[in-house]
């Protein structure tokens, strides 16, 4: 007869485990809905109003997942045979079923990231495909912010967007934790996605959503996307109650990211002095520590850890994400115990 597993009481794994606040709850139950696929759900309009006036864009579209509003801005900014230029480890390109080539029969132009998750500026140049028959046109820059952890620099953001004005390209973000960045830098959302010609957002990770992410864009682009959207079989009806969530997740949780990146500090100095893990102090800005351990160390670590009830997930590089049901007094016992197990 096999074991019962531990029960998970401290999730490191990722900020998608978060679970809705007491507030988020209340407002789901008392949402009032009607049929979004007609446009008269009063709260899904309400969130879409709400996002694109908090990020400084015309409109903006619910949606299921980041992963869809990601393809919808793809589907929306590309036609057939045109391409984008993205990050070799970057979402969109790499985490997201390769939905862009093939739904949409977009050509992805992969770039390696450089240490603090920027593209290079001459190697996306070189990338941009001259107007000739023999190549996919070259449509779209796609960003992320924040990028393993990694927020962007305010500077680089600026710079290219002289870059794709002077090549005629658009300028998507995934924004999947671009909350996360403004918080690190100090500014205001509207400072950091300024720059882009759309902006996909997620609200089920640190800002505790249950479900759901909003792409923020013109009205043109959002009117395409809509329609995609309806194709991708993304057409919700009800879908105030958990629009509801979005609006809580907007309004009242974006300011207590900061919880979350001094959590990770607390963590990341608890750690810091266990040699086995290499951790680099320009490796931590957000919400999330990385360990350098290698997989055959990280295994062990994962599997005496899931014995007091803390998971995470096992790799190479070991990703730690500190969120709302991750306390100061979680990550002390985390601390604690990854020390025990190193002094063994």
């Amino acid at each position: 007869m096999s074991s019962k597993k531990p029960v998970i009481k401290i999730d490191l794994r990722s900020d998608t485990v978060t679970k809705p606040t007491a507030d988020m709850l209340a407002a789901m139950a008392s949402a009032e809905v009607g049929d979004d696929v007609y446009g008269e759900d009063p709260t899904v309009n309400e969130l879409e109003a709400l996002a694109a006036k908090k990020l400084g864009f015309e409109t903006a579209l619910f949606a299921p997942s980041g992963t869809q509003t990601n393809l919808l801005a793809l589907l929306a900014h590309c036609e057939r045979g045109d391409e984008y230029i993205v990050g070799q480890q970057a979402h969109t390109y790499k985490y997201e079923g390769g939905g862009a080539a093939v739904l949409g029969s977009i050509q992805p132009q992969p770039l390696e990231f450089r240490a603090d998750g920027t593209l290079s500026l001459q190697q996306i140049e070189t990338a941009i495909k001259p107007d000739d028959i023999h190549f996919a046109r070259t449509k779209l820059l796609s960003l992320e912010n924040t990028v393993g952890g990694r927020a962007l620099p305010m500077e680089y953001l600026a710079v290219v967007r002289e870059l794709v004005d002077s090549r005629g390209l658009n300028l998507h973000l995934d924004g999947a934790r671009v909350f996360n960045a403004s918080v690190h830098h100090g500014v205001d959302i509207k400072d950091i996605v300024q720059y882009f010609d759309s902006v996909s957002v997620c609200l089920s990770k640190g800002l505790c959503a249950p479900v759901g992410s909003v792409l923020c864009g013109s009205a043109e682009l959002i009117h395409k996307a809509r329609r995609w959207r309806k194709m991708l079989g993304g057409g919700m009806r009800q879908a105030g109650f958990i629009a509801a969530a979005g609006i809580v997740a907007l309004r009242d949780n974006v300011d207590r990211l900061q919880e979350d990146h001094d959590n990770a500090k607390k963590l990341f100095d608890g750690l810091r002095d266990i040699d086995a893990l290499n951790l680099t102090d320009d490796s931590l800005q957000t919400n999330m520590v990385f360990l350098d351990c290698g997989q055959k160390v990280a295994d062990g670590l994962a599997q005496k850890l899931a014995e007091k009830g803390v998971a995470i997930s096992p790799a190479a590089k070991v990703r730690l994400v500190v969120h709302k049901d991750v306390s100061g007094r979680d990550v002390s016992r985390v601390a604690k115990l990854c020390r025990e197990y190193f002094s063994v």
